[in-house]
């Protein structure tokens, strides 16, 4: 059973660790090469929270966590990366996550917030995100797919990706905010933080190096895609994780349609490997049955084992 921490505990850590990523990833900015790197595994602190209103339920996953002003300074530069590959229902981030998001971000004081992506402007207005950025007045960064546009970050000890591809607007901001929404994939069965985070990686990268030709099928393919997956998360460092598990696809992947099951959790944390380890939960799994996420465990990425985990869980 996941160890259950005290609320003051669970904020000095969170306030803590906020604080040294906000300054962190200044720092990082100025380091050629190893801007937005990842830490080795850190505090694991999860909140989960269970009910019926997104927005509510993304507002008191955060407060469990310390509150946003934990890891958003006064004055900080937000990028936010919520999940727009398709419309169909359980497979994007919600609309009203992401204006929970936006505005404990603002209330935190944040100077610039804006959602960064390489896919097209139909994926925003499809899964209604594009509504919530225009109402609440924030940027919509869309990066246009050409290599210039991405910033080449080698990867130390990589096991299938050697050089990761970053959106350079990436690099404007002081640190991101990772907006998943966990479901099924047609290769390796789960999408969660880990993986989307190849929304802030080069698109023909993706597609040439992650997929080999049997990646839905072949067990040898599917382990080279999650080693990317695993690889890309040296390169690339969220400060917080809020995972859109209310109503997900558990078939057909990660595009969908597909069989909707409807957890009604916002699940949120820093460390990746334990976010996932919990979400794939919700859809059938261990965390060690998902490659990625043990692999992410083996090296040192973060916490597989939840009940080595701060997990405090509320109903609201």
């Amino acid at each position: 059973m996941a160890k259950k921490i005290g609320r003051r505990e669970f904020i000095r850590t969170g306030a803590a660790l906020g604080a040294s990523m906000a300054v962190g990833g200044t720092i990082l900015k100025n380091m050629p090469g190893a801007a937005w790197a990842a830490p080795a595994a850190g505090p694991a602190g999860l909140a989960v929270v269970q009910g019926t209103e997104a927005a509510a339920m993304t507002v008191k996953a955060v407060e469990l966590l310390g509150g946003m002003g934990a890891f958003v300074r006064k004055g900080a530069k937000v990028a936010l990366l919520p999940n727009v590959q398709s419309k169909h229902p359980g497979t994007f981030t919600k609309p009203e996550i992401l204006r929970a998001v936006i505005k404990m971000c603002k209330l935190a004081g944040a100077s610039e917030i804006a959602c960064l992506s390489w896919l097209g402007q139909p994926n925003w207005d499809g899964a209604g995100l594009a509504q919530v950025i225009q109402d609440e007045g924030i940027g919509l960064k869309l990066i246009a797919r050409e290599e210039a546009n991405f910033k080449a970050v080698p990867i130390a000890g990589a096991a299938a990706l050697p050089e990761a591809q970053i959106m350079k607007a990436l690099y404007d901001y002081d640190l991101f905010i990772n907006l998943p929404i966990t479901k099924d994939h047609a290769g390796n069965k789960f999408t969660g933080t880990m993986k989307n985070l190849m929304g802030l990686n080069s698109p023909t990268v993706n597609r040439a190096q992650f997929h080999k030709p049997n990646w839905k099928s072949d067990p040898a393919d599917i382990e080279h895609m999650e080693n990317c997956i695993v690889d890309l998360n040296f390169a690339v460092r969220p400060a917080l994780n809020i995972v859109d598990a209310t109503e997900i696809i558990k078939t057909n992947g990660p595009m969908g349609p597909g069989e909707l099951i409807k957890p009604g959790r916002i699940v949120a944390g820093v460390d990746r490997v334990a976010v996932d380890s919990y979400c794939a939960t919700l859809l059938g799994f261990k965390g060690e049955d998902i490659i990625a996420i043990r692999k992410g465990f083996e090296r040192k990425l973060g916490q597989i084992d939840l009940s080595k985990v701060n997990l405090q869980e509320v109903k609201i």
